[in-house]
């Protein structure tokens, strides 16, 4: 019995077509049957930060031979301003930490003089956002102190104060300046107390005693300074009124993990959070403070363990993460488009961090493209590292450098306390932009040109003959004159090549002088 032929499989009803007409294209937009729709999926997210990288600067711009603080604390350990450098650095007897101008690169002599008042150590260190010569310091000690630096740097070392704030009655974690208002600082310590002072009168202008049950583990103030936002060891977030002492809004369990967790405010007013999920696994996170209820937006990282440190410029929304005790830091931006948190990049290194500073905007070099600076802390040394936007060209970017916060401040102490807001002073970056040597190059070579033009162009006025032949005269004459120099200083090759040839010949002869004496000597004819 012969085998039954195959089932002819027909095609399918959508490819057939009457003979001799072709398939219509589909309409603009609209997907093939049966192929899922990607024509309006973005591969790529369009970012100017997107090729961002970090890189470290040379060995000998590193700050060499400095003895970080070994205290248990997490807190950043440094502190960075257009002029000075401070680190908390271990000291026998009390706290202290180390003030170098910029400048002073290298290996750091030990008996270098340091910021030495505190009787416990030095915890945290904040600079005055309105005077590069402040700076605060809070310590185990429960005082916070303000300094005046010397405007070239120590030269010996510094013990008296400006202003010693007294109130807290446990160590000072936490110092943090106003962004808008003069003299304006608060503080945290271990006791659950906030306190904000006047620094220019010494005074107390508000203390929040109520509203955190455990330990703050940070502080954040808004970008007029009217709020802050705190974490606290009870996992909850907090967004404060300080002159009201109120609780404008409270998440409870930001971060379900016991680990410490941070929380910062952004430009726009959302809060931007980092902290541990019920597995250990850090997370970062996202809130709208209108509905605390769900992040916008949360992602988790890794399993380390290393308290995740958040600096942010509000001028990018770039926010750049660094966990203490990892050897990278990863850079986010954050937008208005879901899914909020865009991760960029990392930059990776071999060592550990101690502890991380970050250099305002106005200290970068904006002529090399730099959008951040960190000053990483290692156990014997900080070592700067420089994030750059790569662009080919020479000219100032406005885009990646819109007016940021100068250091002028918009309000006075006393006008805060009566209810006044205000946003930071705006300075532009484009005076700070140096233009590079090449371009200084292009410029000079420009205007050689420019003054060469005028004396091969012709002469309007045309006097006859008499001008071309005096240029002619003077051209041939020119002309004459190189050919003379040139003559002469080819006869005195011609000397040199004829005493050397005299020399040469002179010397063949000597030798083969020598060389007979030397036969005769040992055929024992001498």
């Amino acid at each position: 019995r012969p085998p039954s032929p195959a089932p002819l499989s027909l095609p399918d009803s959508r490819f057939l077509l009457p003979r001799g007409r072709d398939p219509e294209p589909p309409e603009a937009g609209a997907a093939a049957p049966g192929v899922p729709d990607m024509s309006f999926r973005k591969v790529v997210r369009q970012s100017k930060f997107r090729h961002v990288f970090g890189q470290p600067v040379k060995n000998d711009q590193c700050y060499e031979d400095i003895r970080v603080s070994r205290v248990t604390w997490d807190s950043t350990f440094c502190a960075v301003n257009p002029k000075f450098l401070a680190v908390i650095v271990e000291a026998s007897g009390g706290g202290a930490f180390l003030v170098l101008p910029l400048s002073k690169t290298g290996r750091i002599d030990k008996a270098y003089p340091t910021v030495c008042g505190h009787t416990g150590p030095v915890l945290d260190i904040d600079w005055c956002p309105h005077n590069d010569e402040v700076i605060a310091s809070g310590s185990e000690d429960c005082t916070v102190m303000v300094w005046q630096i010397p405007e070239n740097g120590l030269t010996a070392p510094l013990t008296e104060p400006v202003v010693v704030l007294e109130g807290h009655t446990k160590r000072v974690g936490i110092v943090t300046w106003h962004p808008t208002a003069r003299n304006v600082l608060l503080s945290a310590g271990c006791d659950n107390v906030v306190l904000i002072w006047n620094v220019g009168t010494a005074e107390e202008l508000y203390r929040l005693d109520s509203l955190h049950p455990d330990l703050i583990y940070n502080v954040s103030w808004n970008r007029n300074g009217s709020l802050f936002c705190s974490a606290c060891k009870d996992k909850s977030v907090r967004i404060i009124d300080p002159r009201r002492g109120t609780l404008v809004a409270e998440r409870e369990k930001a971060h379900e993990g016991a680990r410490p967790m941070r929380a910062i405010f952004l430009a726009d007013g959302k809060v931007f959070t980092t902290g541990f999920s019920r597995m250990s696994e850090r997370q970062l996170a996202l809130w709208d403070p209108e509905n605390l209820e769900e992040p916008m937006a949360l992602q988790e990282l890794d399993s380390s363990n290393g308290a995740l440190l958040p600096f942010y410029d509000p001028d990018t929304n770039v926010v750049y993460v660094c966990g203490k005790g990892d050897s990278s830091i990863r850079y986010f931006e954050i937008t208005d488009e879901p899914p909020y948190i865009h991760f960029l990049n990392t930059f990776t290194s071999k060592e550990p961090q101690r502890g991380m500073g970050s250099m305002p905007k106005r200290g970068l070099e904006v002529s090399k493209c730099e959008i951040a600076r960190f000053y990483k802390l290692h156990e014997r040394k900080c070592e700067p590292i420089v994030m750059t936007v790569p662009r080919k060209s020479d000219l100032f970017q406005d885009d990646l450098y819109p007016d940021t916060a100068g250091p002028e401040a918009a309000l006075e102490a006393e006008e805060w306390v009566s209810g006044q807001d205000a946003n930071p002073i705006l300075i532009s970056l484009r005076e700070a932009y140096v233009p590079s040597k090449q371009r200084d190059l292009k410029v000079s070579r420009r205007n050689v040109l420019s003054d060469s033009r005028p004396a091969g162009a012709p002469s309007s006025a045309r006097p006859g003959a008499t001008g071309s032949a005096a240029s002619i005269h003077s051209t041939v004459s020119s002309g004459s004159l190189a050919g003379a120099m040139e003559a002469g200083k080819l006869e005195e090759v011609m000397q040199e090549l004829r005493a050397l040839r005299a020399l040469v010949k002179e010397q063949g002869e000597r030798i083969g002088r020598l060389e007979e004496q030397l036969g005769r000597m040992e055929n024992g004819d001498a």
